[in-house]
C-alpha cells in the first residue's frame, strides 16, 4: 500500500527534512512539526513528508496521536490533514486515517474544488475498498451521493465533467454550481460494487437497474454484469459481457484505440466467468484473440498456459506460454523508474502457474521449488496457491508438509464466493489425509 499511497500524487518523491522529525519526541518538537506540515505547499512537498512518515512508522504513530485534537477541531491544514491520514492509512489505523481525511472533505467542501473532493472522498473511499472494508467504502460513497456543494447562488459555470473511469470527457455550460455532481458517476459504479462485495446482490442488482432505467448505457450494463459475477450467476454474466463487447465495438463516442482498450478489458473479464462454467473453449478462444492481438502483455501468456494446465490440456505449450510471461514480466519491471534489482522479485501468481503446470508433468521436485518462492510474494498469500502447493507435497510423500501447506490456505481465506468454495474442497483434503494417518 505504500507504493500506492505515494503515488497518489503522481510526482517525483523528494525528501523533505523536517526539524526535529526522527531525533526529537517531546512535545515542543511535535508542535514544530505540525507546524511544518501546515505550512507545507506544493504536491512534490508533501509527497516527500509522506514518505518519510511511511518510513519511520513509530515516529509517526506519535505525530499522529499528537495531531488528533487539532484534526477533530478542524484546525488543522488540507495539506497536513491529507499527509496524515495517508500516513495512518499506510498503518490501517482507519479510524484515525478517516479523522484526517474529514478535515480535508470538509474544506474540500467549501471550497467546491474538484481535485480536493477526489483527494479526500473518493481517495479515502477506494482505501477501504482496497482494504476490504466495503461496509465503509459504502458508507463514504453514499455520504459523497448525498453531498450538495450548491451555495444556491446563480451564476454561470463552465464545469469539467468527469467520467466513471476519472477522465475528463467534456466541459459545458452549468447553471449551478455543485462540484460534487461530477465524480457521482465514477462512485456510483463503486457503492454499488462495495454493495455487492458485501453479498447484498439483490440489493446491488436493483440499484444497477435502476441506472439502466434512466439512461440504458453498457457502462452500466458491463457493472450489471460484474454484479452478476459476483452472485454466482455466470451464465447471466457472460451473456451480459458478450452483449456489451459487440456494443463497445460500435460505440462512435470514442476513437478506435479507446474501443478497443475496452474490448481487451471485456475480454478478458469473461474468460474469468467462462473458467468458472467450466466453458474452456470459449475461456482460451477469448485469450488466444488477446495473445494474438497483444503478444507482448504477460497476463494472456500466463493466463492461458495456466488454463491449459489446470485442464490437462497442452501441458508442454503451457509450460512454454507460462515461461514466457514471467521472461515478458521481468522485462516490465526493469523498465520501471523505481526498479531495484536487490528488492524485484517474480510474481507470485505466475510463479504458481509455472509450479502447477510442472505438477501436472509430474515434475513435482520443480513443481515445489516454484511454488515455494510463489509464497514468497506477500501479494501470493493465497489460498489457490497454497492448495497447489499441498497437492505437490503429498505428491512427494511430504504428508507434514502438505497438511502445514493447507492449513496456512485456510488462513489466508477471503470473503469472496471462489475463495469460499476452494476452502471447502481444502477442508475435505484435510480431513481425509487426517484420517488416513
Amino acid at each position: 500500500m505504500a507504493r500506492k499511497l505515494l503515488g497518489m500524487f503522481a510526482v517525483g518523491v523528494v525528501s523533505l527534512c523536517l526539524t526535529g522529525i526522527y531525533t526529537h519526541a517531546g512535545e515542543q518538537a511535535l508542535q514544530k512539526e505540525l507546524l511544518e506540515l501546515n505550512q507545507l505547499t506544493g504536491s512534490v512537498s508533501r509527497q516527500g513528508a509522506l514518505k518519510n512518515l511511511i518510513d519511520n512508522k513509530e515516529h509517526a504513530k506519535k505525530l499522529l496521536q499528537f495531531a488528533l485534537p487539532a484534526a477533530k477541531k478542524k484546525e488543522i491544514s488540507y495539506t497536513a490533514a491529507l499527509v496524515l491520514g495517508l500516513s495512518a492509512a499506510e498503518m490501517k489505523e482507519m479510524k484515525t486515517a478517516e479523522v484526517y481525511f474529514r478535515v480535508c472533505m470538509d474544506q474540500a467542501a467549501k471550497l467546491q474544488s474538484l481535485e480536493q473532493l477526489s483527494e479526500s472522498y473518493v481517495l479515502l473511499i477506494k482505501i477501504y475498498y482496497d482494504y476490504k472494508l466495503y461496509a465503509d467504502s459504502a458508507r463514504i460513497c453514499k455520504e459523497l451521493l448525498e453531498l450538495n456543494t450548491d451555495d444556491g447562488k446563480e451564476r454561470l459555470v463552465i464545469a469539467t465533467m468527469t467520467n466513471r473511469f476519472g477522465g475528463v470527457e467534456f466541459r459545458e455550460e452549468q447553471d449551478g454550481f455543485n462540484t460534487a455532481e461530477n465524480l457521482r458517476p465514477y462512485v456510483r459504479e463503486i457503492y454499488i460494487k462495495a454493495t455487492a462485495k458485501q453479498g447484498k446482490f439483490d440489493q446491488a442488482v436493483k440499484m444497477v437497474d435502476n441506472l439502466l432505467k434512466k439512461n440504458s448505457d453498457w457502462h452500466d450494463q458491463h457493472l450489471k454484469g460484474w454484479v452478476l459475477q459476483e452472485a454466482g450467476k455466470l451464465e447471466d454474466a457472460a451473456g451480459i459481457y458478450e452483449d456489451v463487447i459487440k456494443t463497445v465495438a460500435k460505440d462512435d463516442r470514442y476513437d478506435q484505440k479507446r474501443r478497443d482498450e475496452f474490448t481487451k478489458q471485456f475480454r478478458y473479464e469473461v474468460t474469468n466467468v467462462y473458467v468458472e462454467l467450466k466453458q474452456i473453449d470459449r475461456a482460451t478462444g477469448h485469450l488466444e484473440f488477446l495473445l494474438k492481438k497483444y503478444p507482448d502483455d504477460p497476463r494472456y501468456s500466463n493466463d492461458l498456459g495456466y488454463i491449459w494446465a489446470d485442464n490437462d490440456m497442452k501441458l508442454e505449450e503451457a509450460e512454454k506460454l507460462i515461461r514466457k510471461a514471467i521472461d515478458l514480466d521481468r522485462e516490465i519491471r526493469k523498465k520501471d523508474p523505481d526498479f531495484n534489482p536487490k528488492e524485484d522479485r517474480d510474481s507470485g501468481a505466475y510463479l504458481d502457474s509455472l509450479g502447477w503446470v510442472l505438477h501436472k508433468q509430474k515434475k513435482n521436485q520443480e513443481a515445489k521449488d516454484w511454488l515455494l518462492k510463489a509464497i514468497e510474494d506477500k501479494s501470493a498469500q493465497h489460498i489457490e496457491i497454497f492448495d497447489h502447493l499441498g497437492d505437490v507435497h503429498m505428491s512427494l510423500g511430504e504428508r507434514d508438509a502438505a497438511i502445514r501447506a493447507w492449513q496456512n490456505g485456510l488462513k489466508a481465506v477471503g470473503a469472496n464466493r471462489r475463495d469460499q468454495e476452494r476452502k471447502v474442497a481444502v477442508e475435505k483434503k484435510l480431513e481425509k489425509v487426517k484420517d488416513s494417518k
